[in-house]
């Protein structure tokens, strides 16, 4: 089943409700693979990029949503997502979940000759058939990590900031000492963001950088 076109856009709105991802709801998880996908190129519409519109969200957002369920939190906007962040409290632990749980069905469902070699579709496929892993001295001090994507029209106000304030705060609770993300150098408003917010550079790489922050 793909996602269905993308709504209306989202009107601005200063103070949105956060309240947890209902993840056994086919229709929120089909919505959530939306906001994804229409939040998958550097902050913007990657709806064109893709043949396939939930390969965004197979690789960026299912698996948390599945392994993970009690730290997805969705910004609500009259009973729709418009937003969301997902995570995962020990990074290395759910790459080995993944390895078990996640990614054989998608491999199985996705080929490596599925699509053209040069295409968004490939590159998303060889992810799922060779999964980045991360690098145990990061997780060392920030062993969380996260994803969080909003719709256009329901950044500001404060909602980000209080998405991600939600999902530290789940952490902090946890015990667990830092958290560490990773952003596109072209997504300069997020990058700018996220520094606003405290989180400092950890390592970068050829298109992206990855950022941190101590919760302890």
């Amino acid at each position: 089943m793909t996602s269905g076109p993308p709504g209306p856009p989202v009107p601005p709105v200063s103070r949105l409700p956060i309240r947890p991802a209902r993840v056994g709801d086919r229709t929120e998880v089909d919505r959530l693979y939306d906001v994804c996908l229409r939040t998958g190129a550097a902050g913007q519409d990657a709806t064109a990029d893709l043949r396939d519109p939930r390969l965004l969200g197979e690789v960026y957002l299912g698996a948390y949503l599945a392994l993970e369920p009690d730290l997805a939190s969705v910004l609500d906007d009259a009973g729709d997502a418009v937003g969301y962040v997902v995570g995962t409290r020990d990074t290395l632990a759910f790459e080995e979940r993944c390895e078990r749980e996640w990614w054989p069905a998608l491999r199985e469902r996705y080929p490596l000759d599925d699509f053209p070699d040069a295409s968004r579709d490939a590159e998303l496929v060889r992810l799922i058939h060779a999964p980045r892993r991360t690098d145990p001295h990061l997780v060392a001090d920030y062993p969380a990590h996260l994803h969080v994507d909003l719709l256009p029209g329901a950044q500001g106000g404060g909602n980000g900031r209080r998405l991600l304030a939600t999902l530290f705060d789940a952490l902090r609770s946890a015990g667990v000492p830092g958290v560490h993300l990773g952003v596109a150098r072209a997504n300069v408003g997020a990058v700018g963001f996220y520094r606003h917010l405290g989180l400092t550079e950890l390592a970068v790489t050829e298109d992206g950088l990855t950022l941190g922050l101590r919760l302890s």
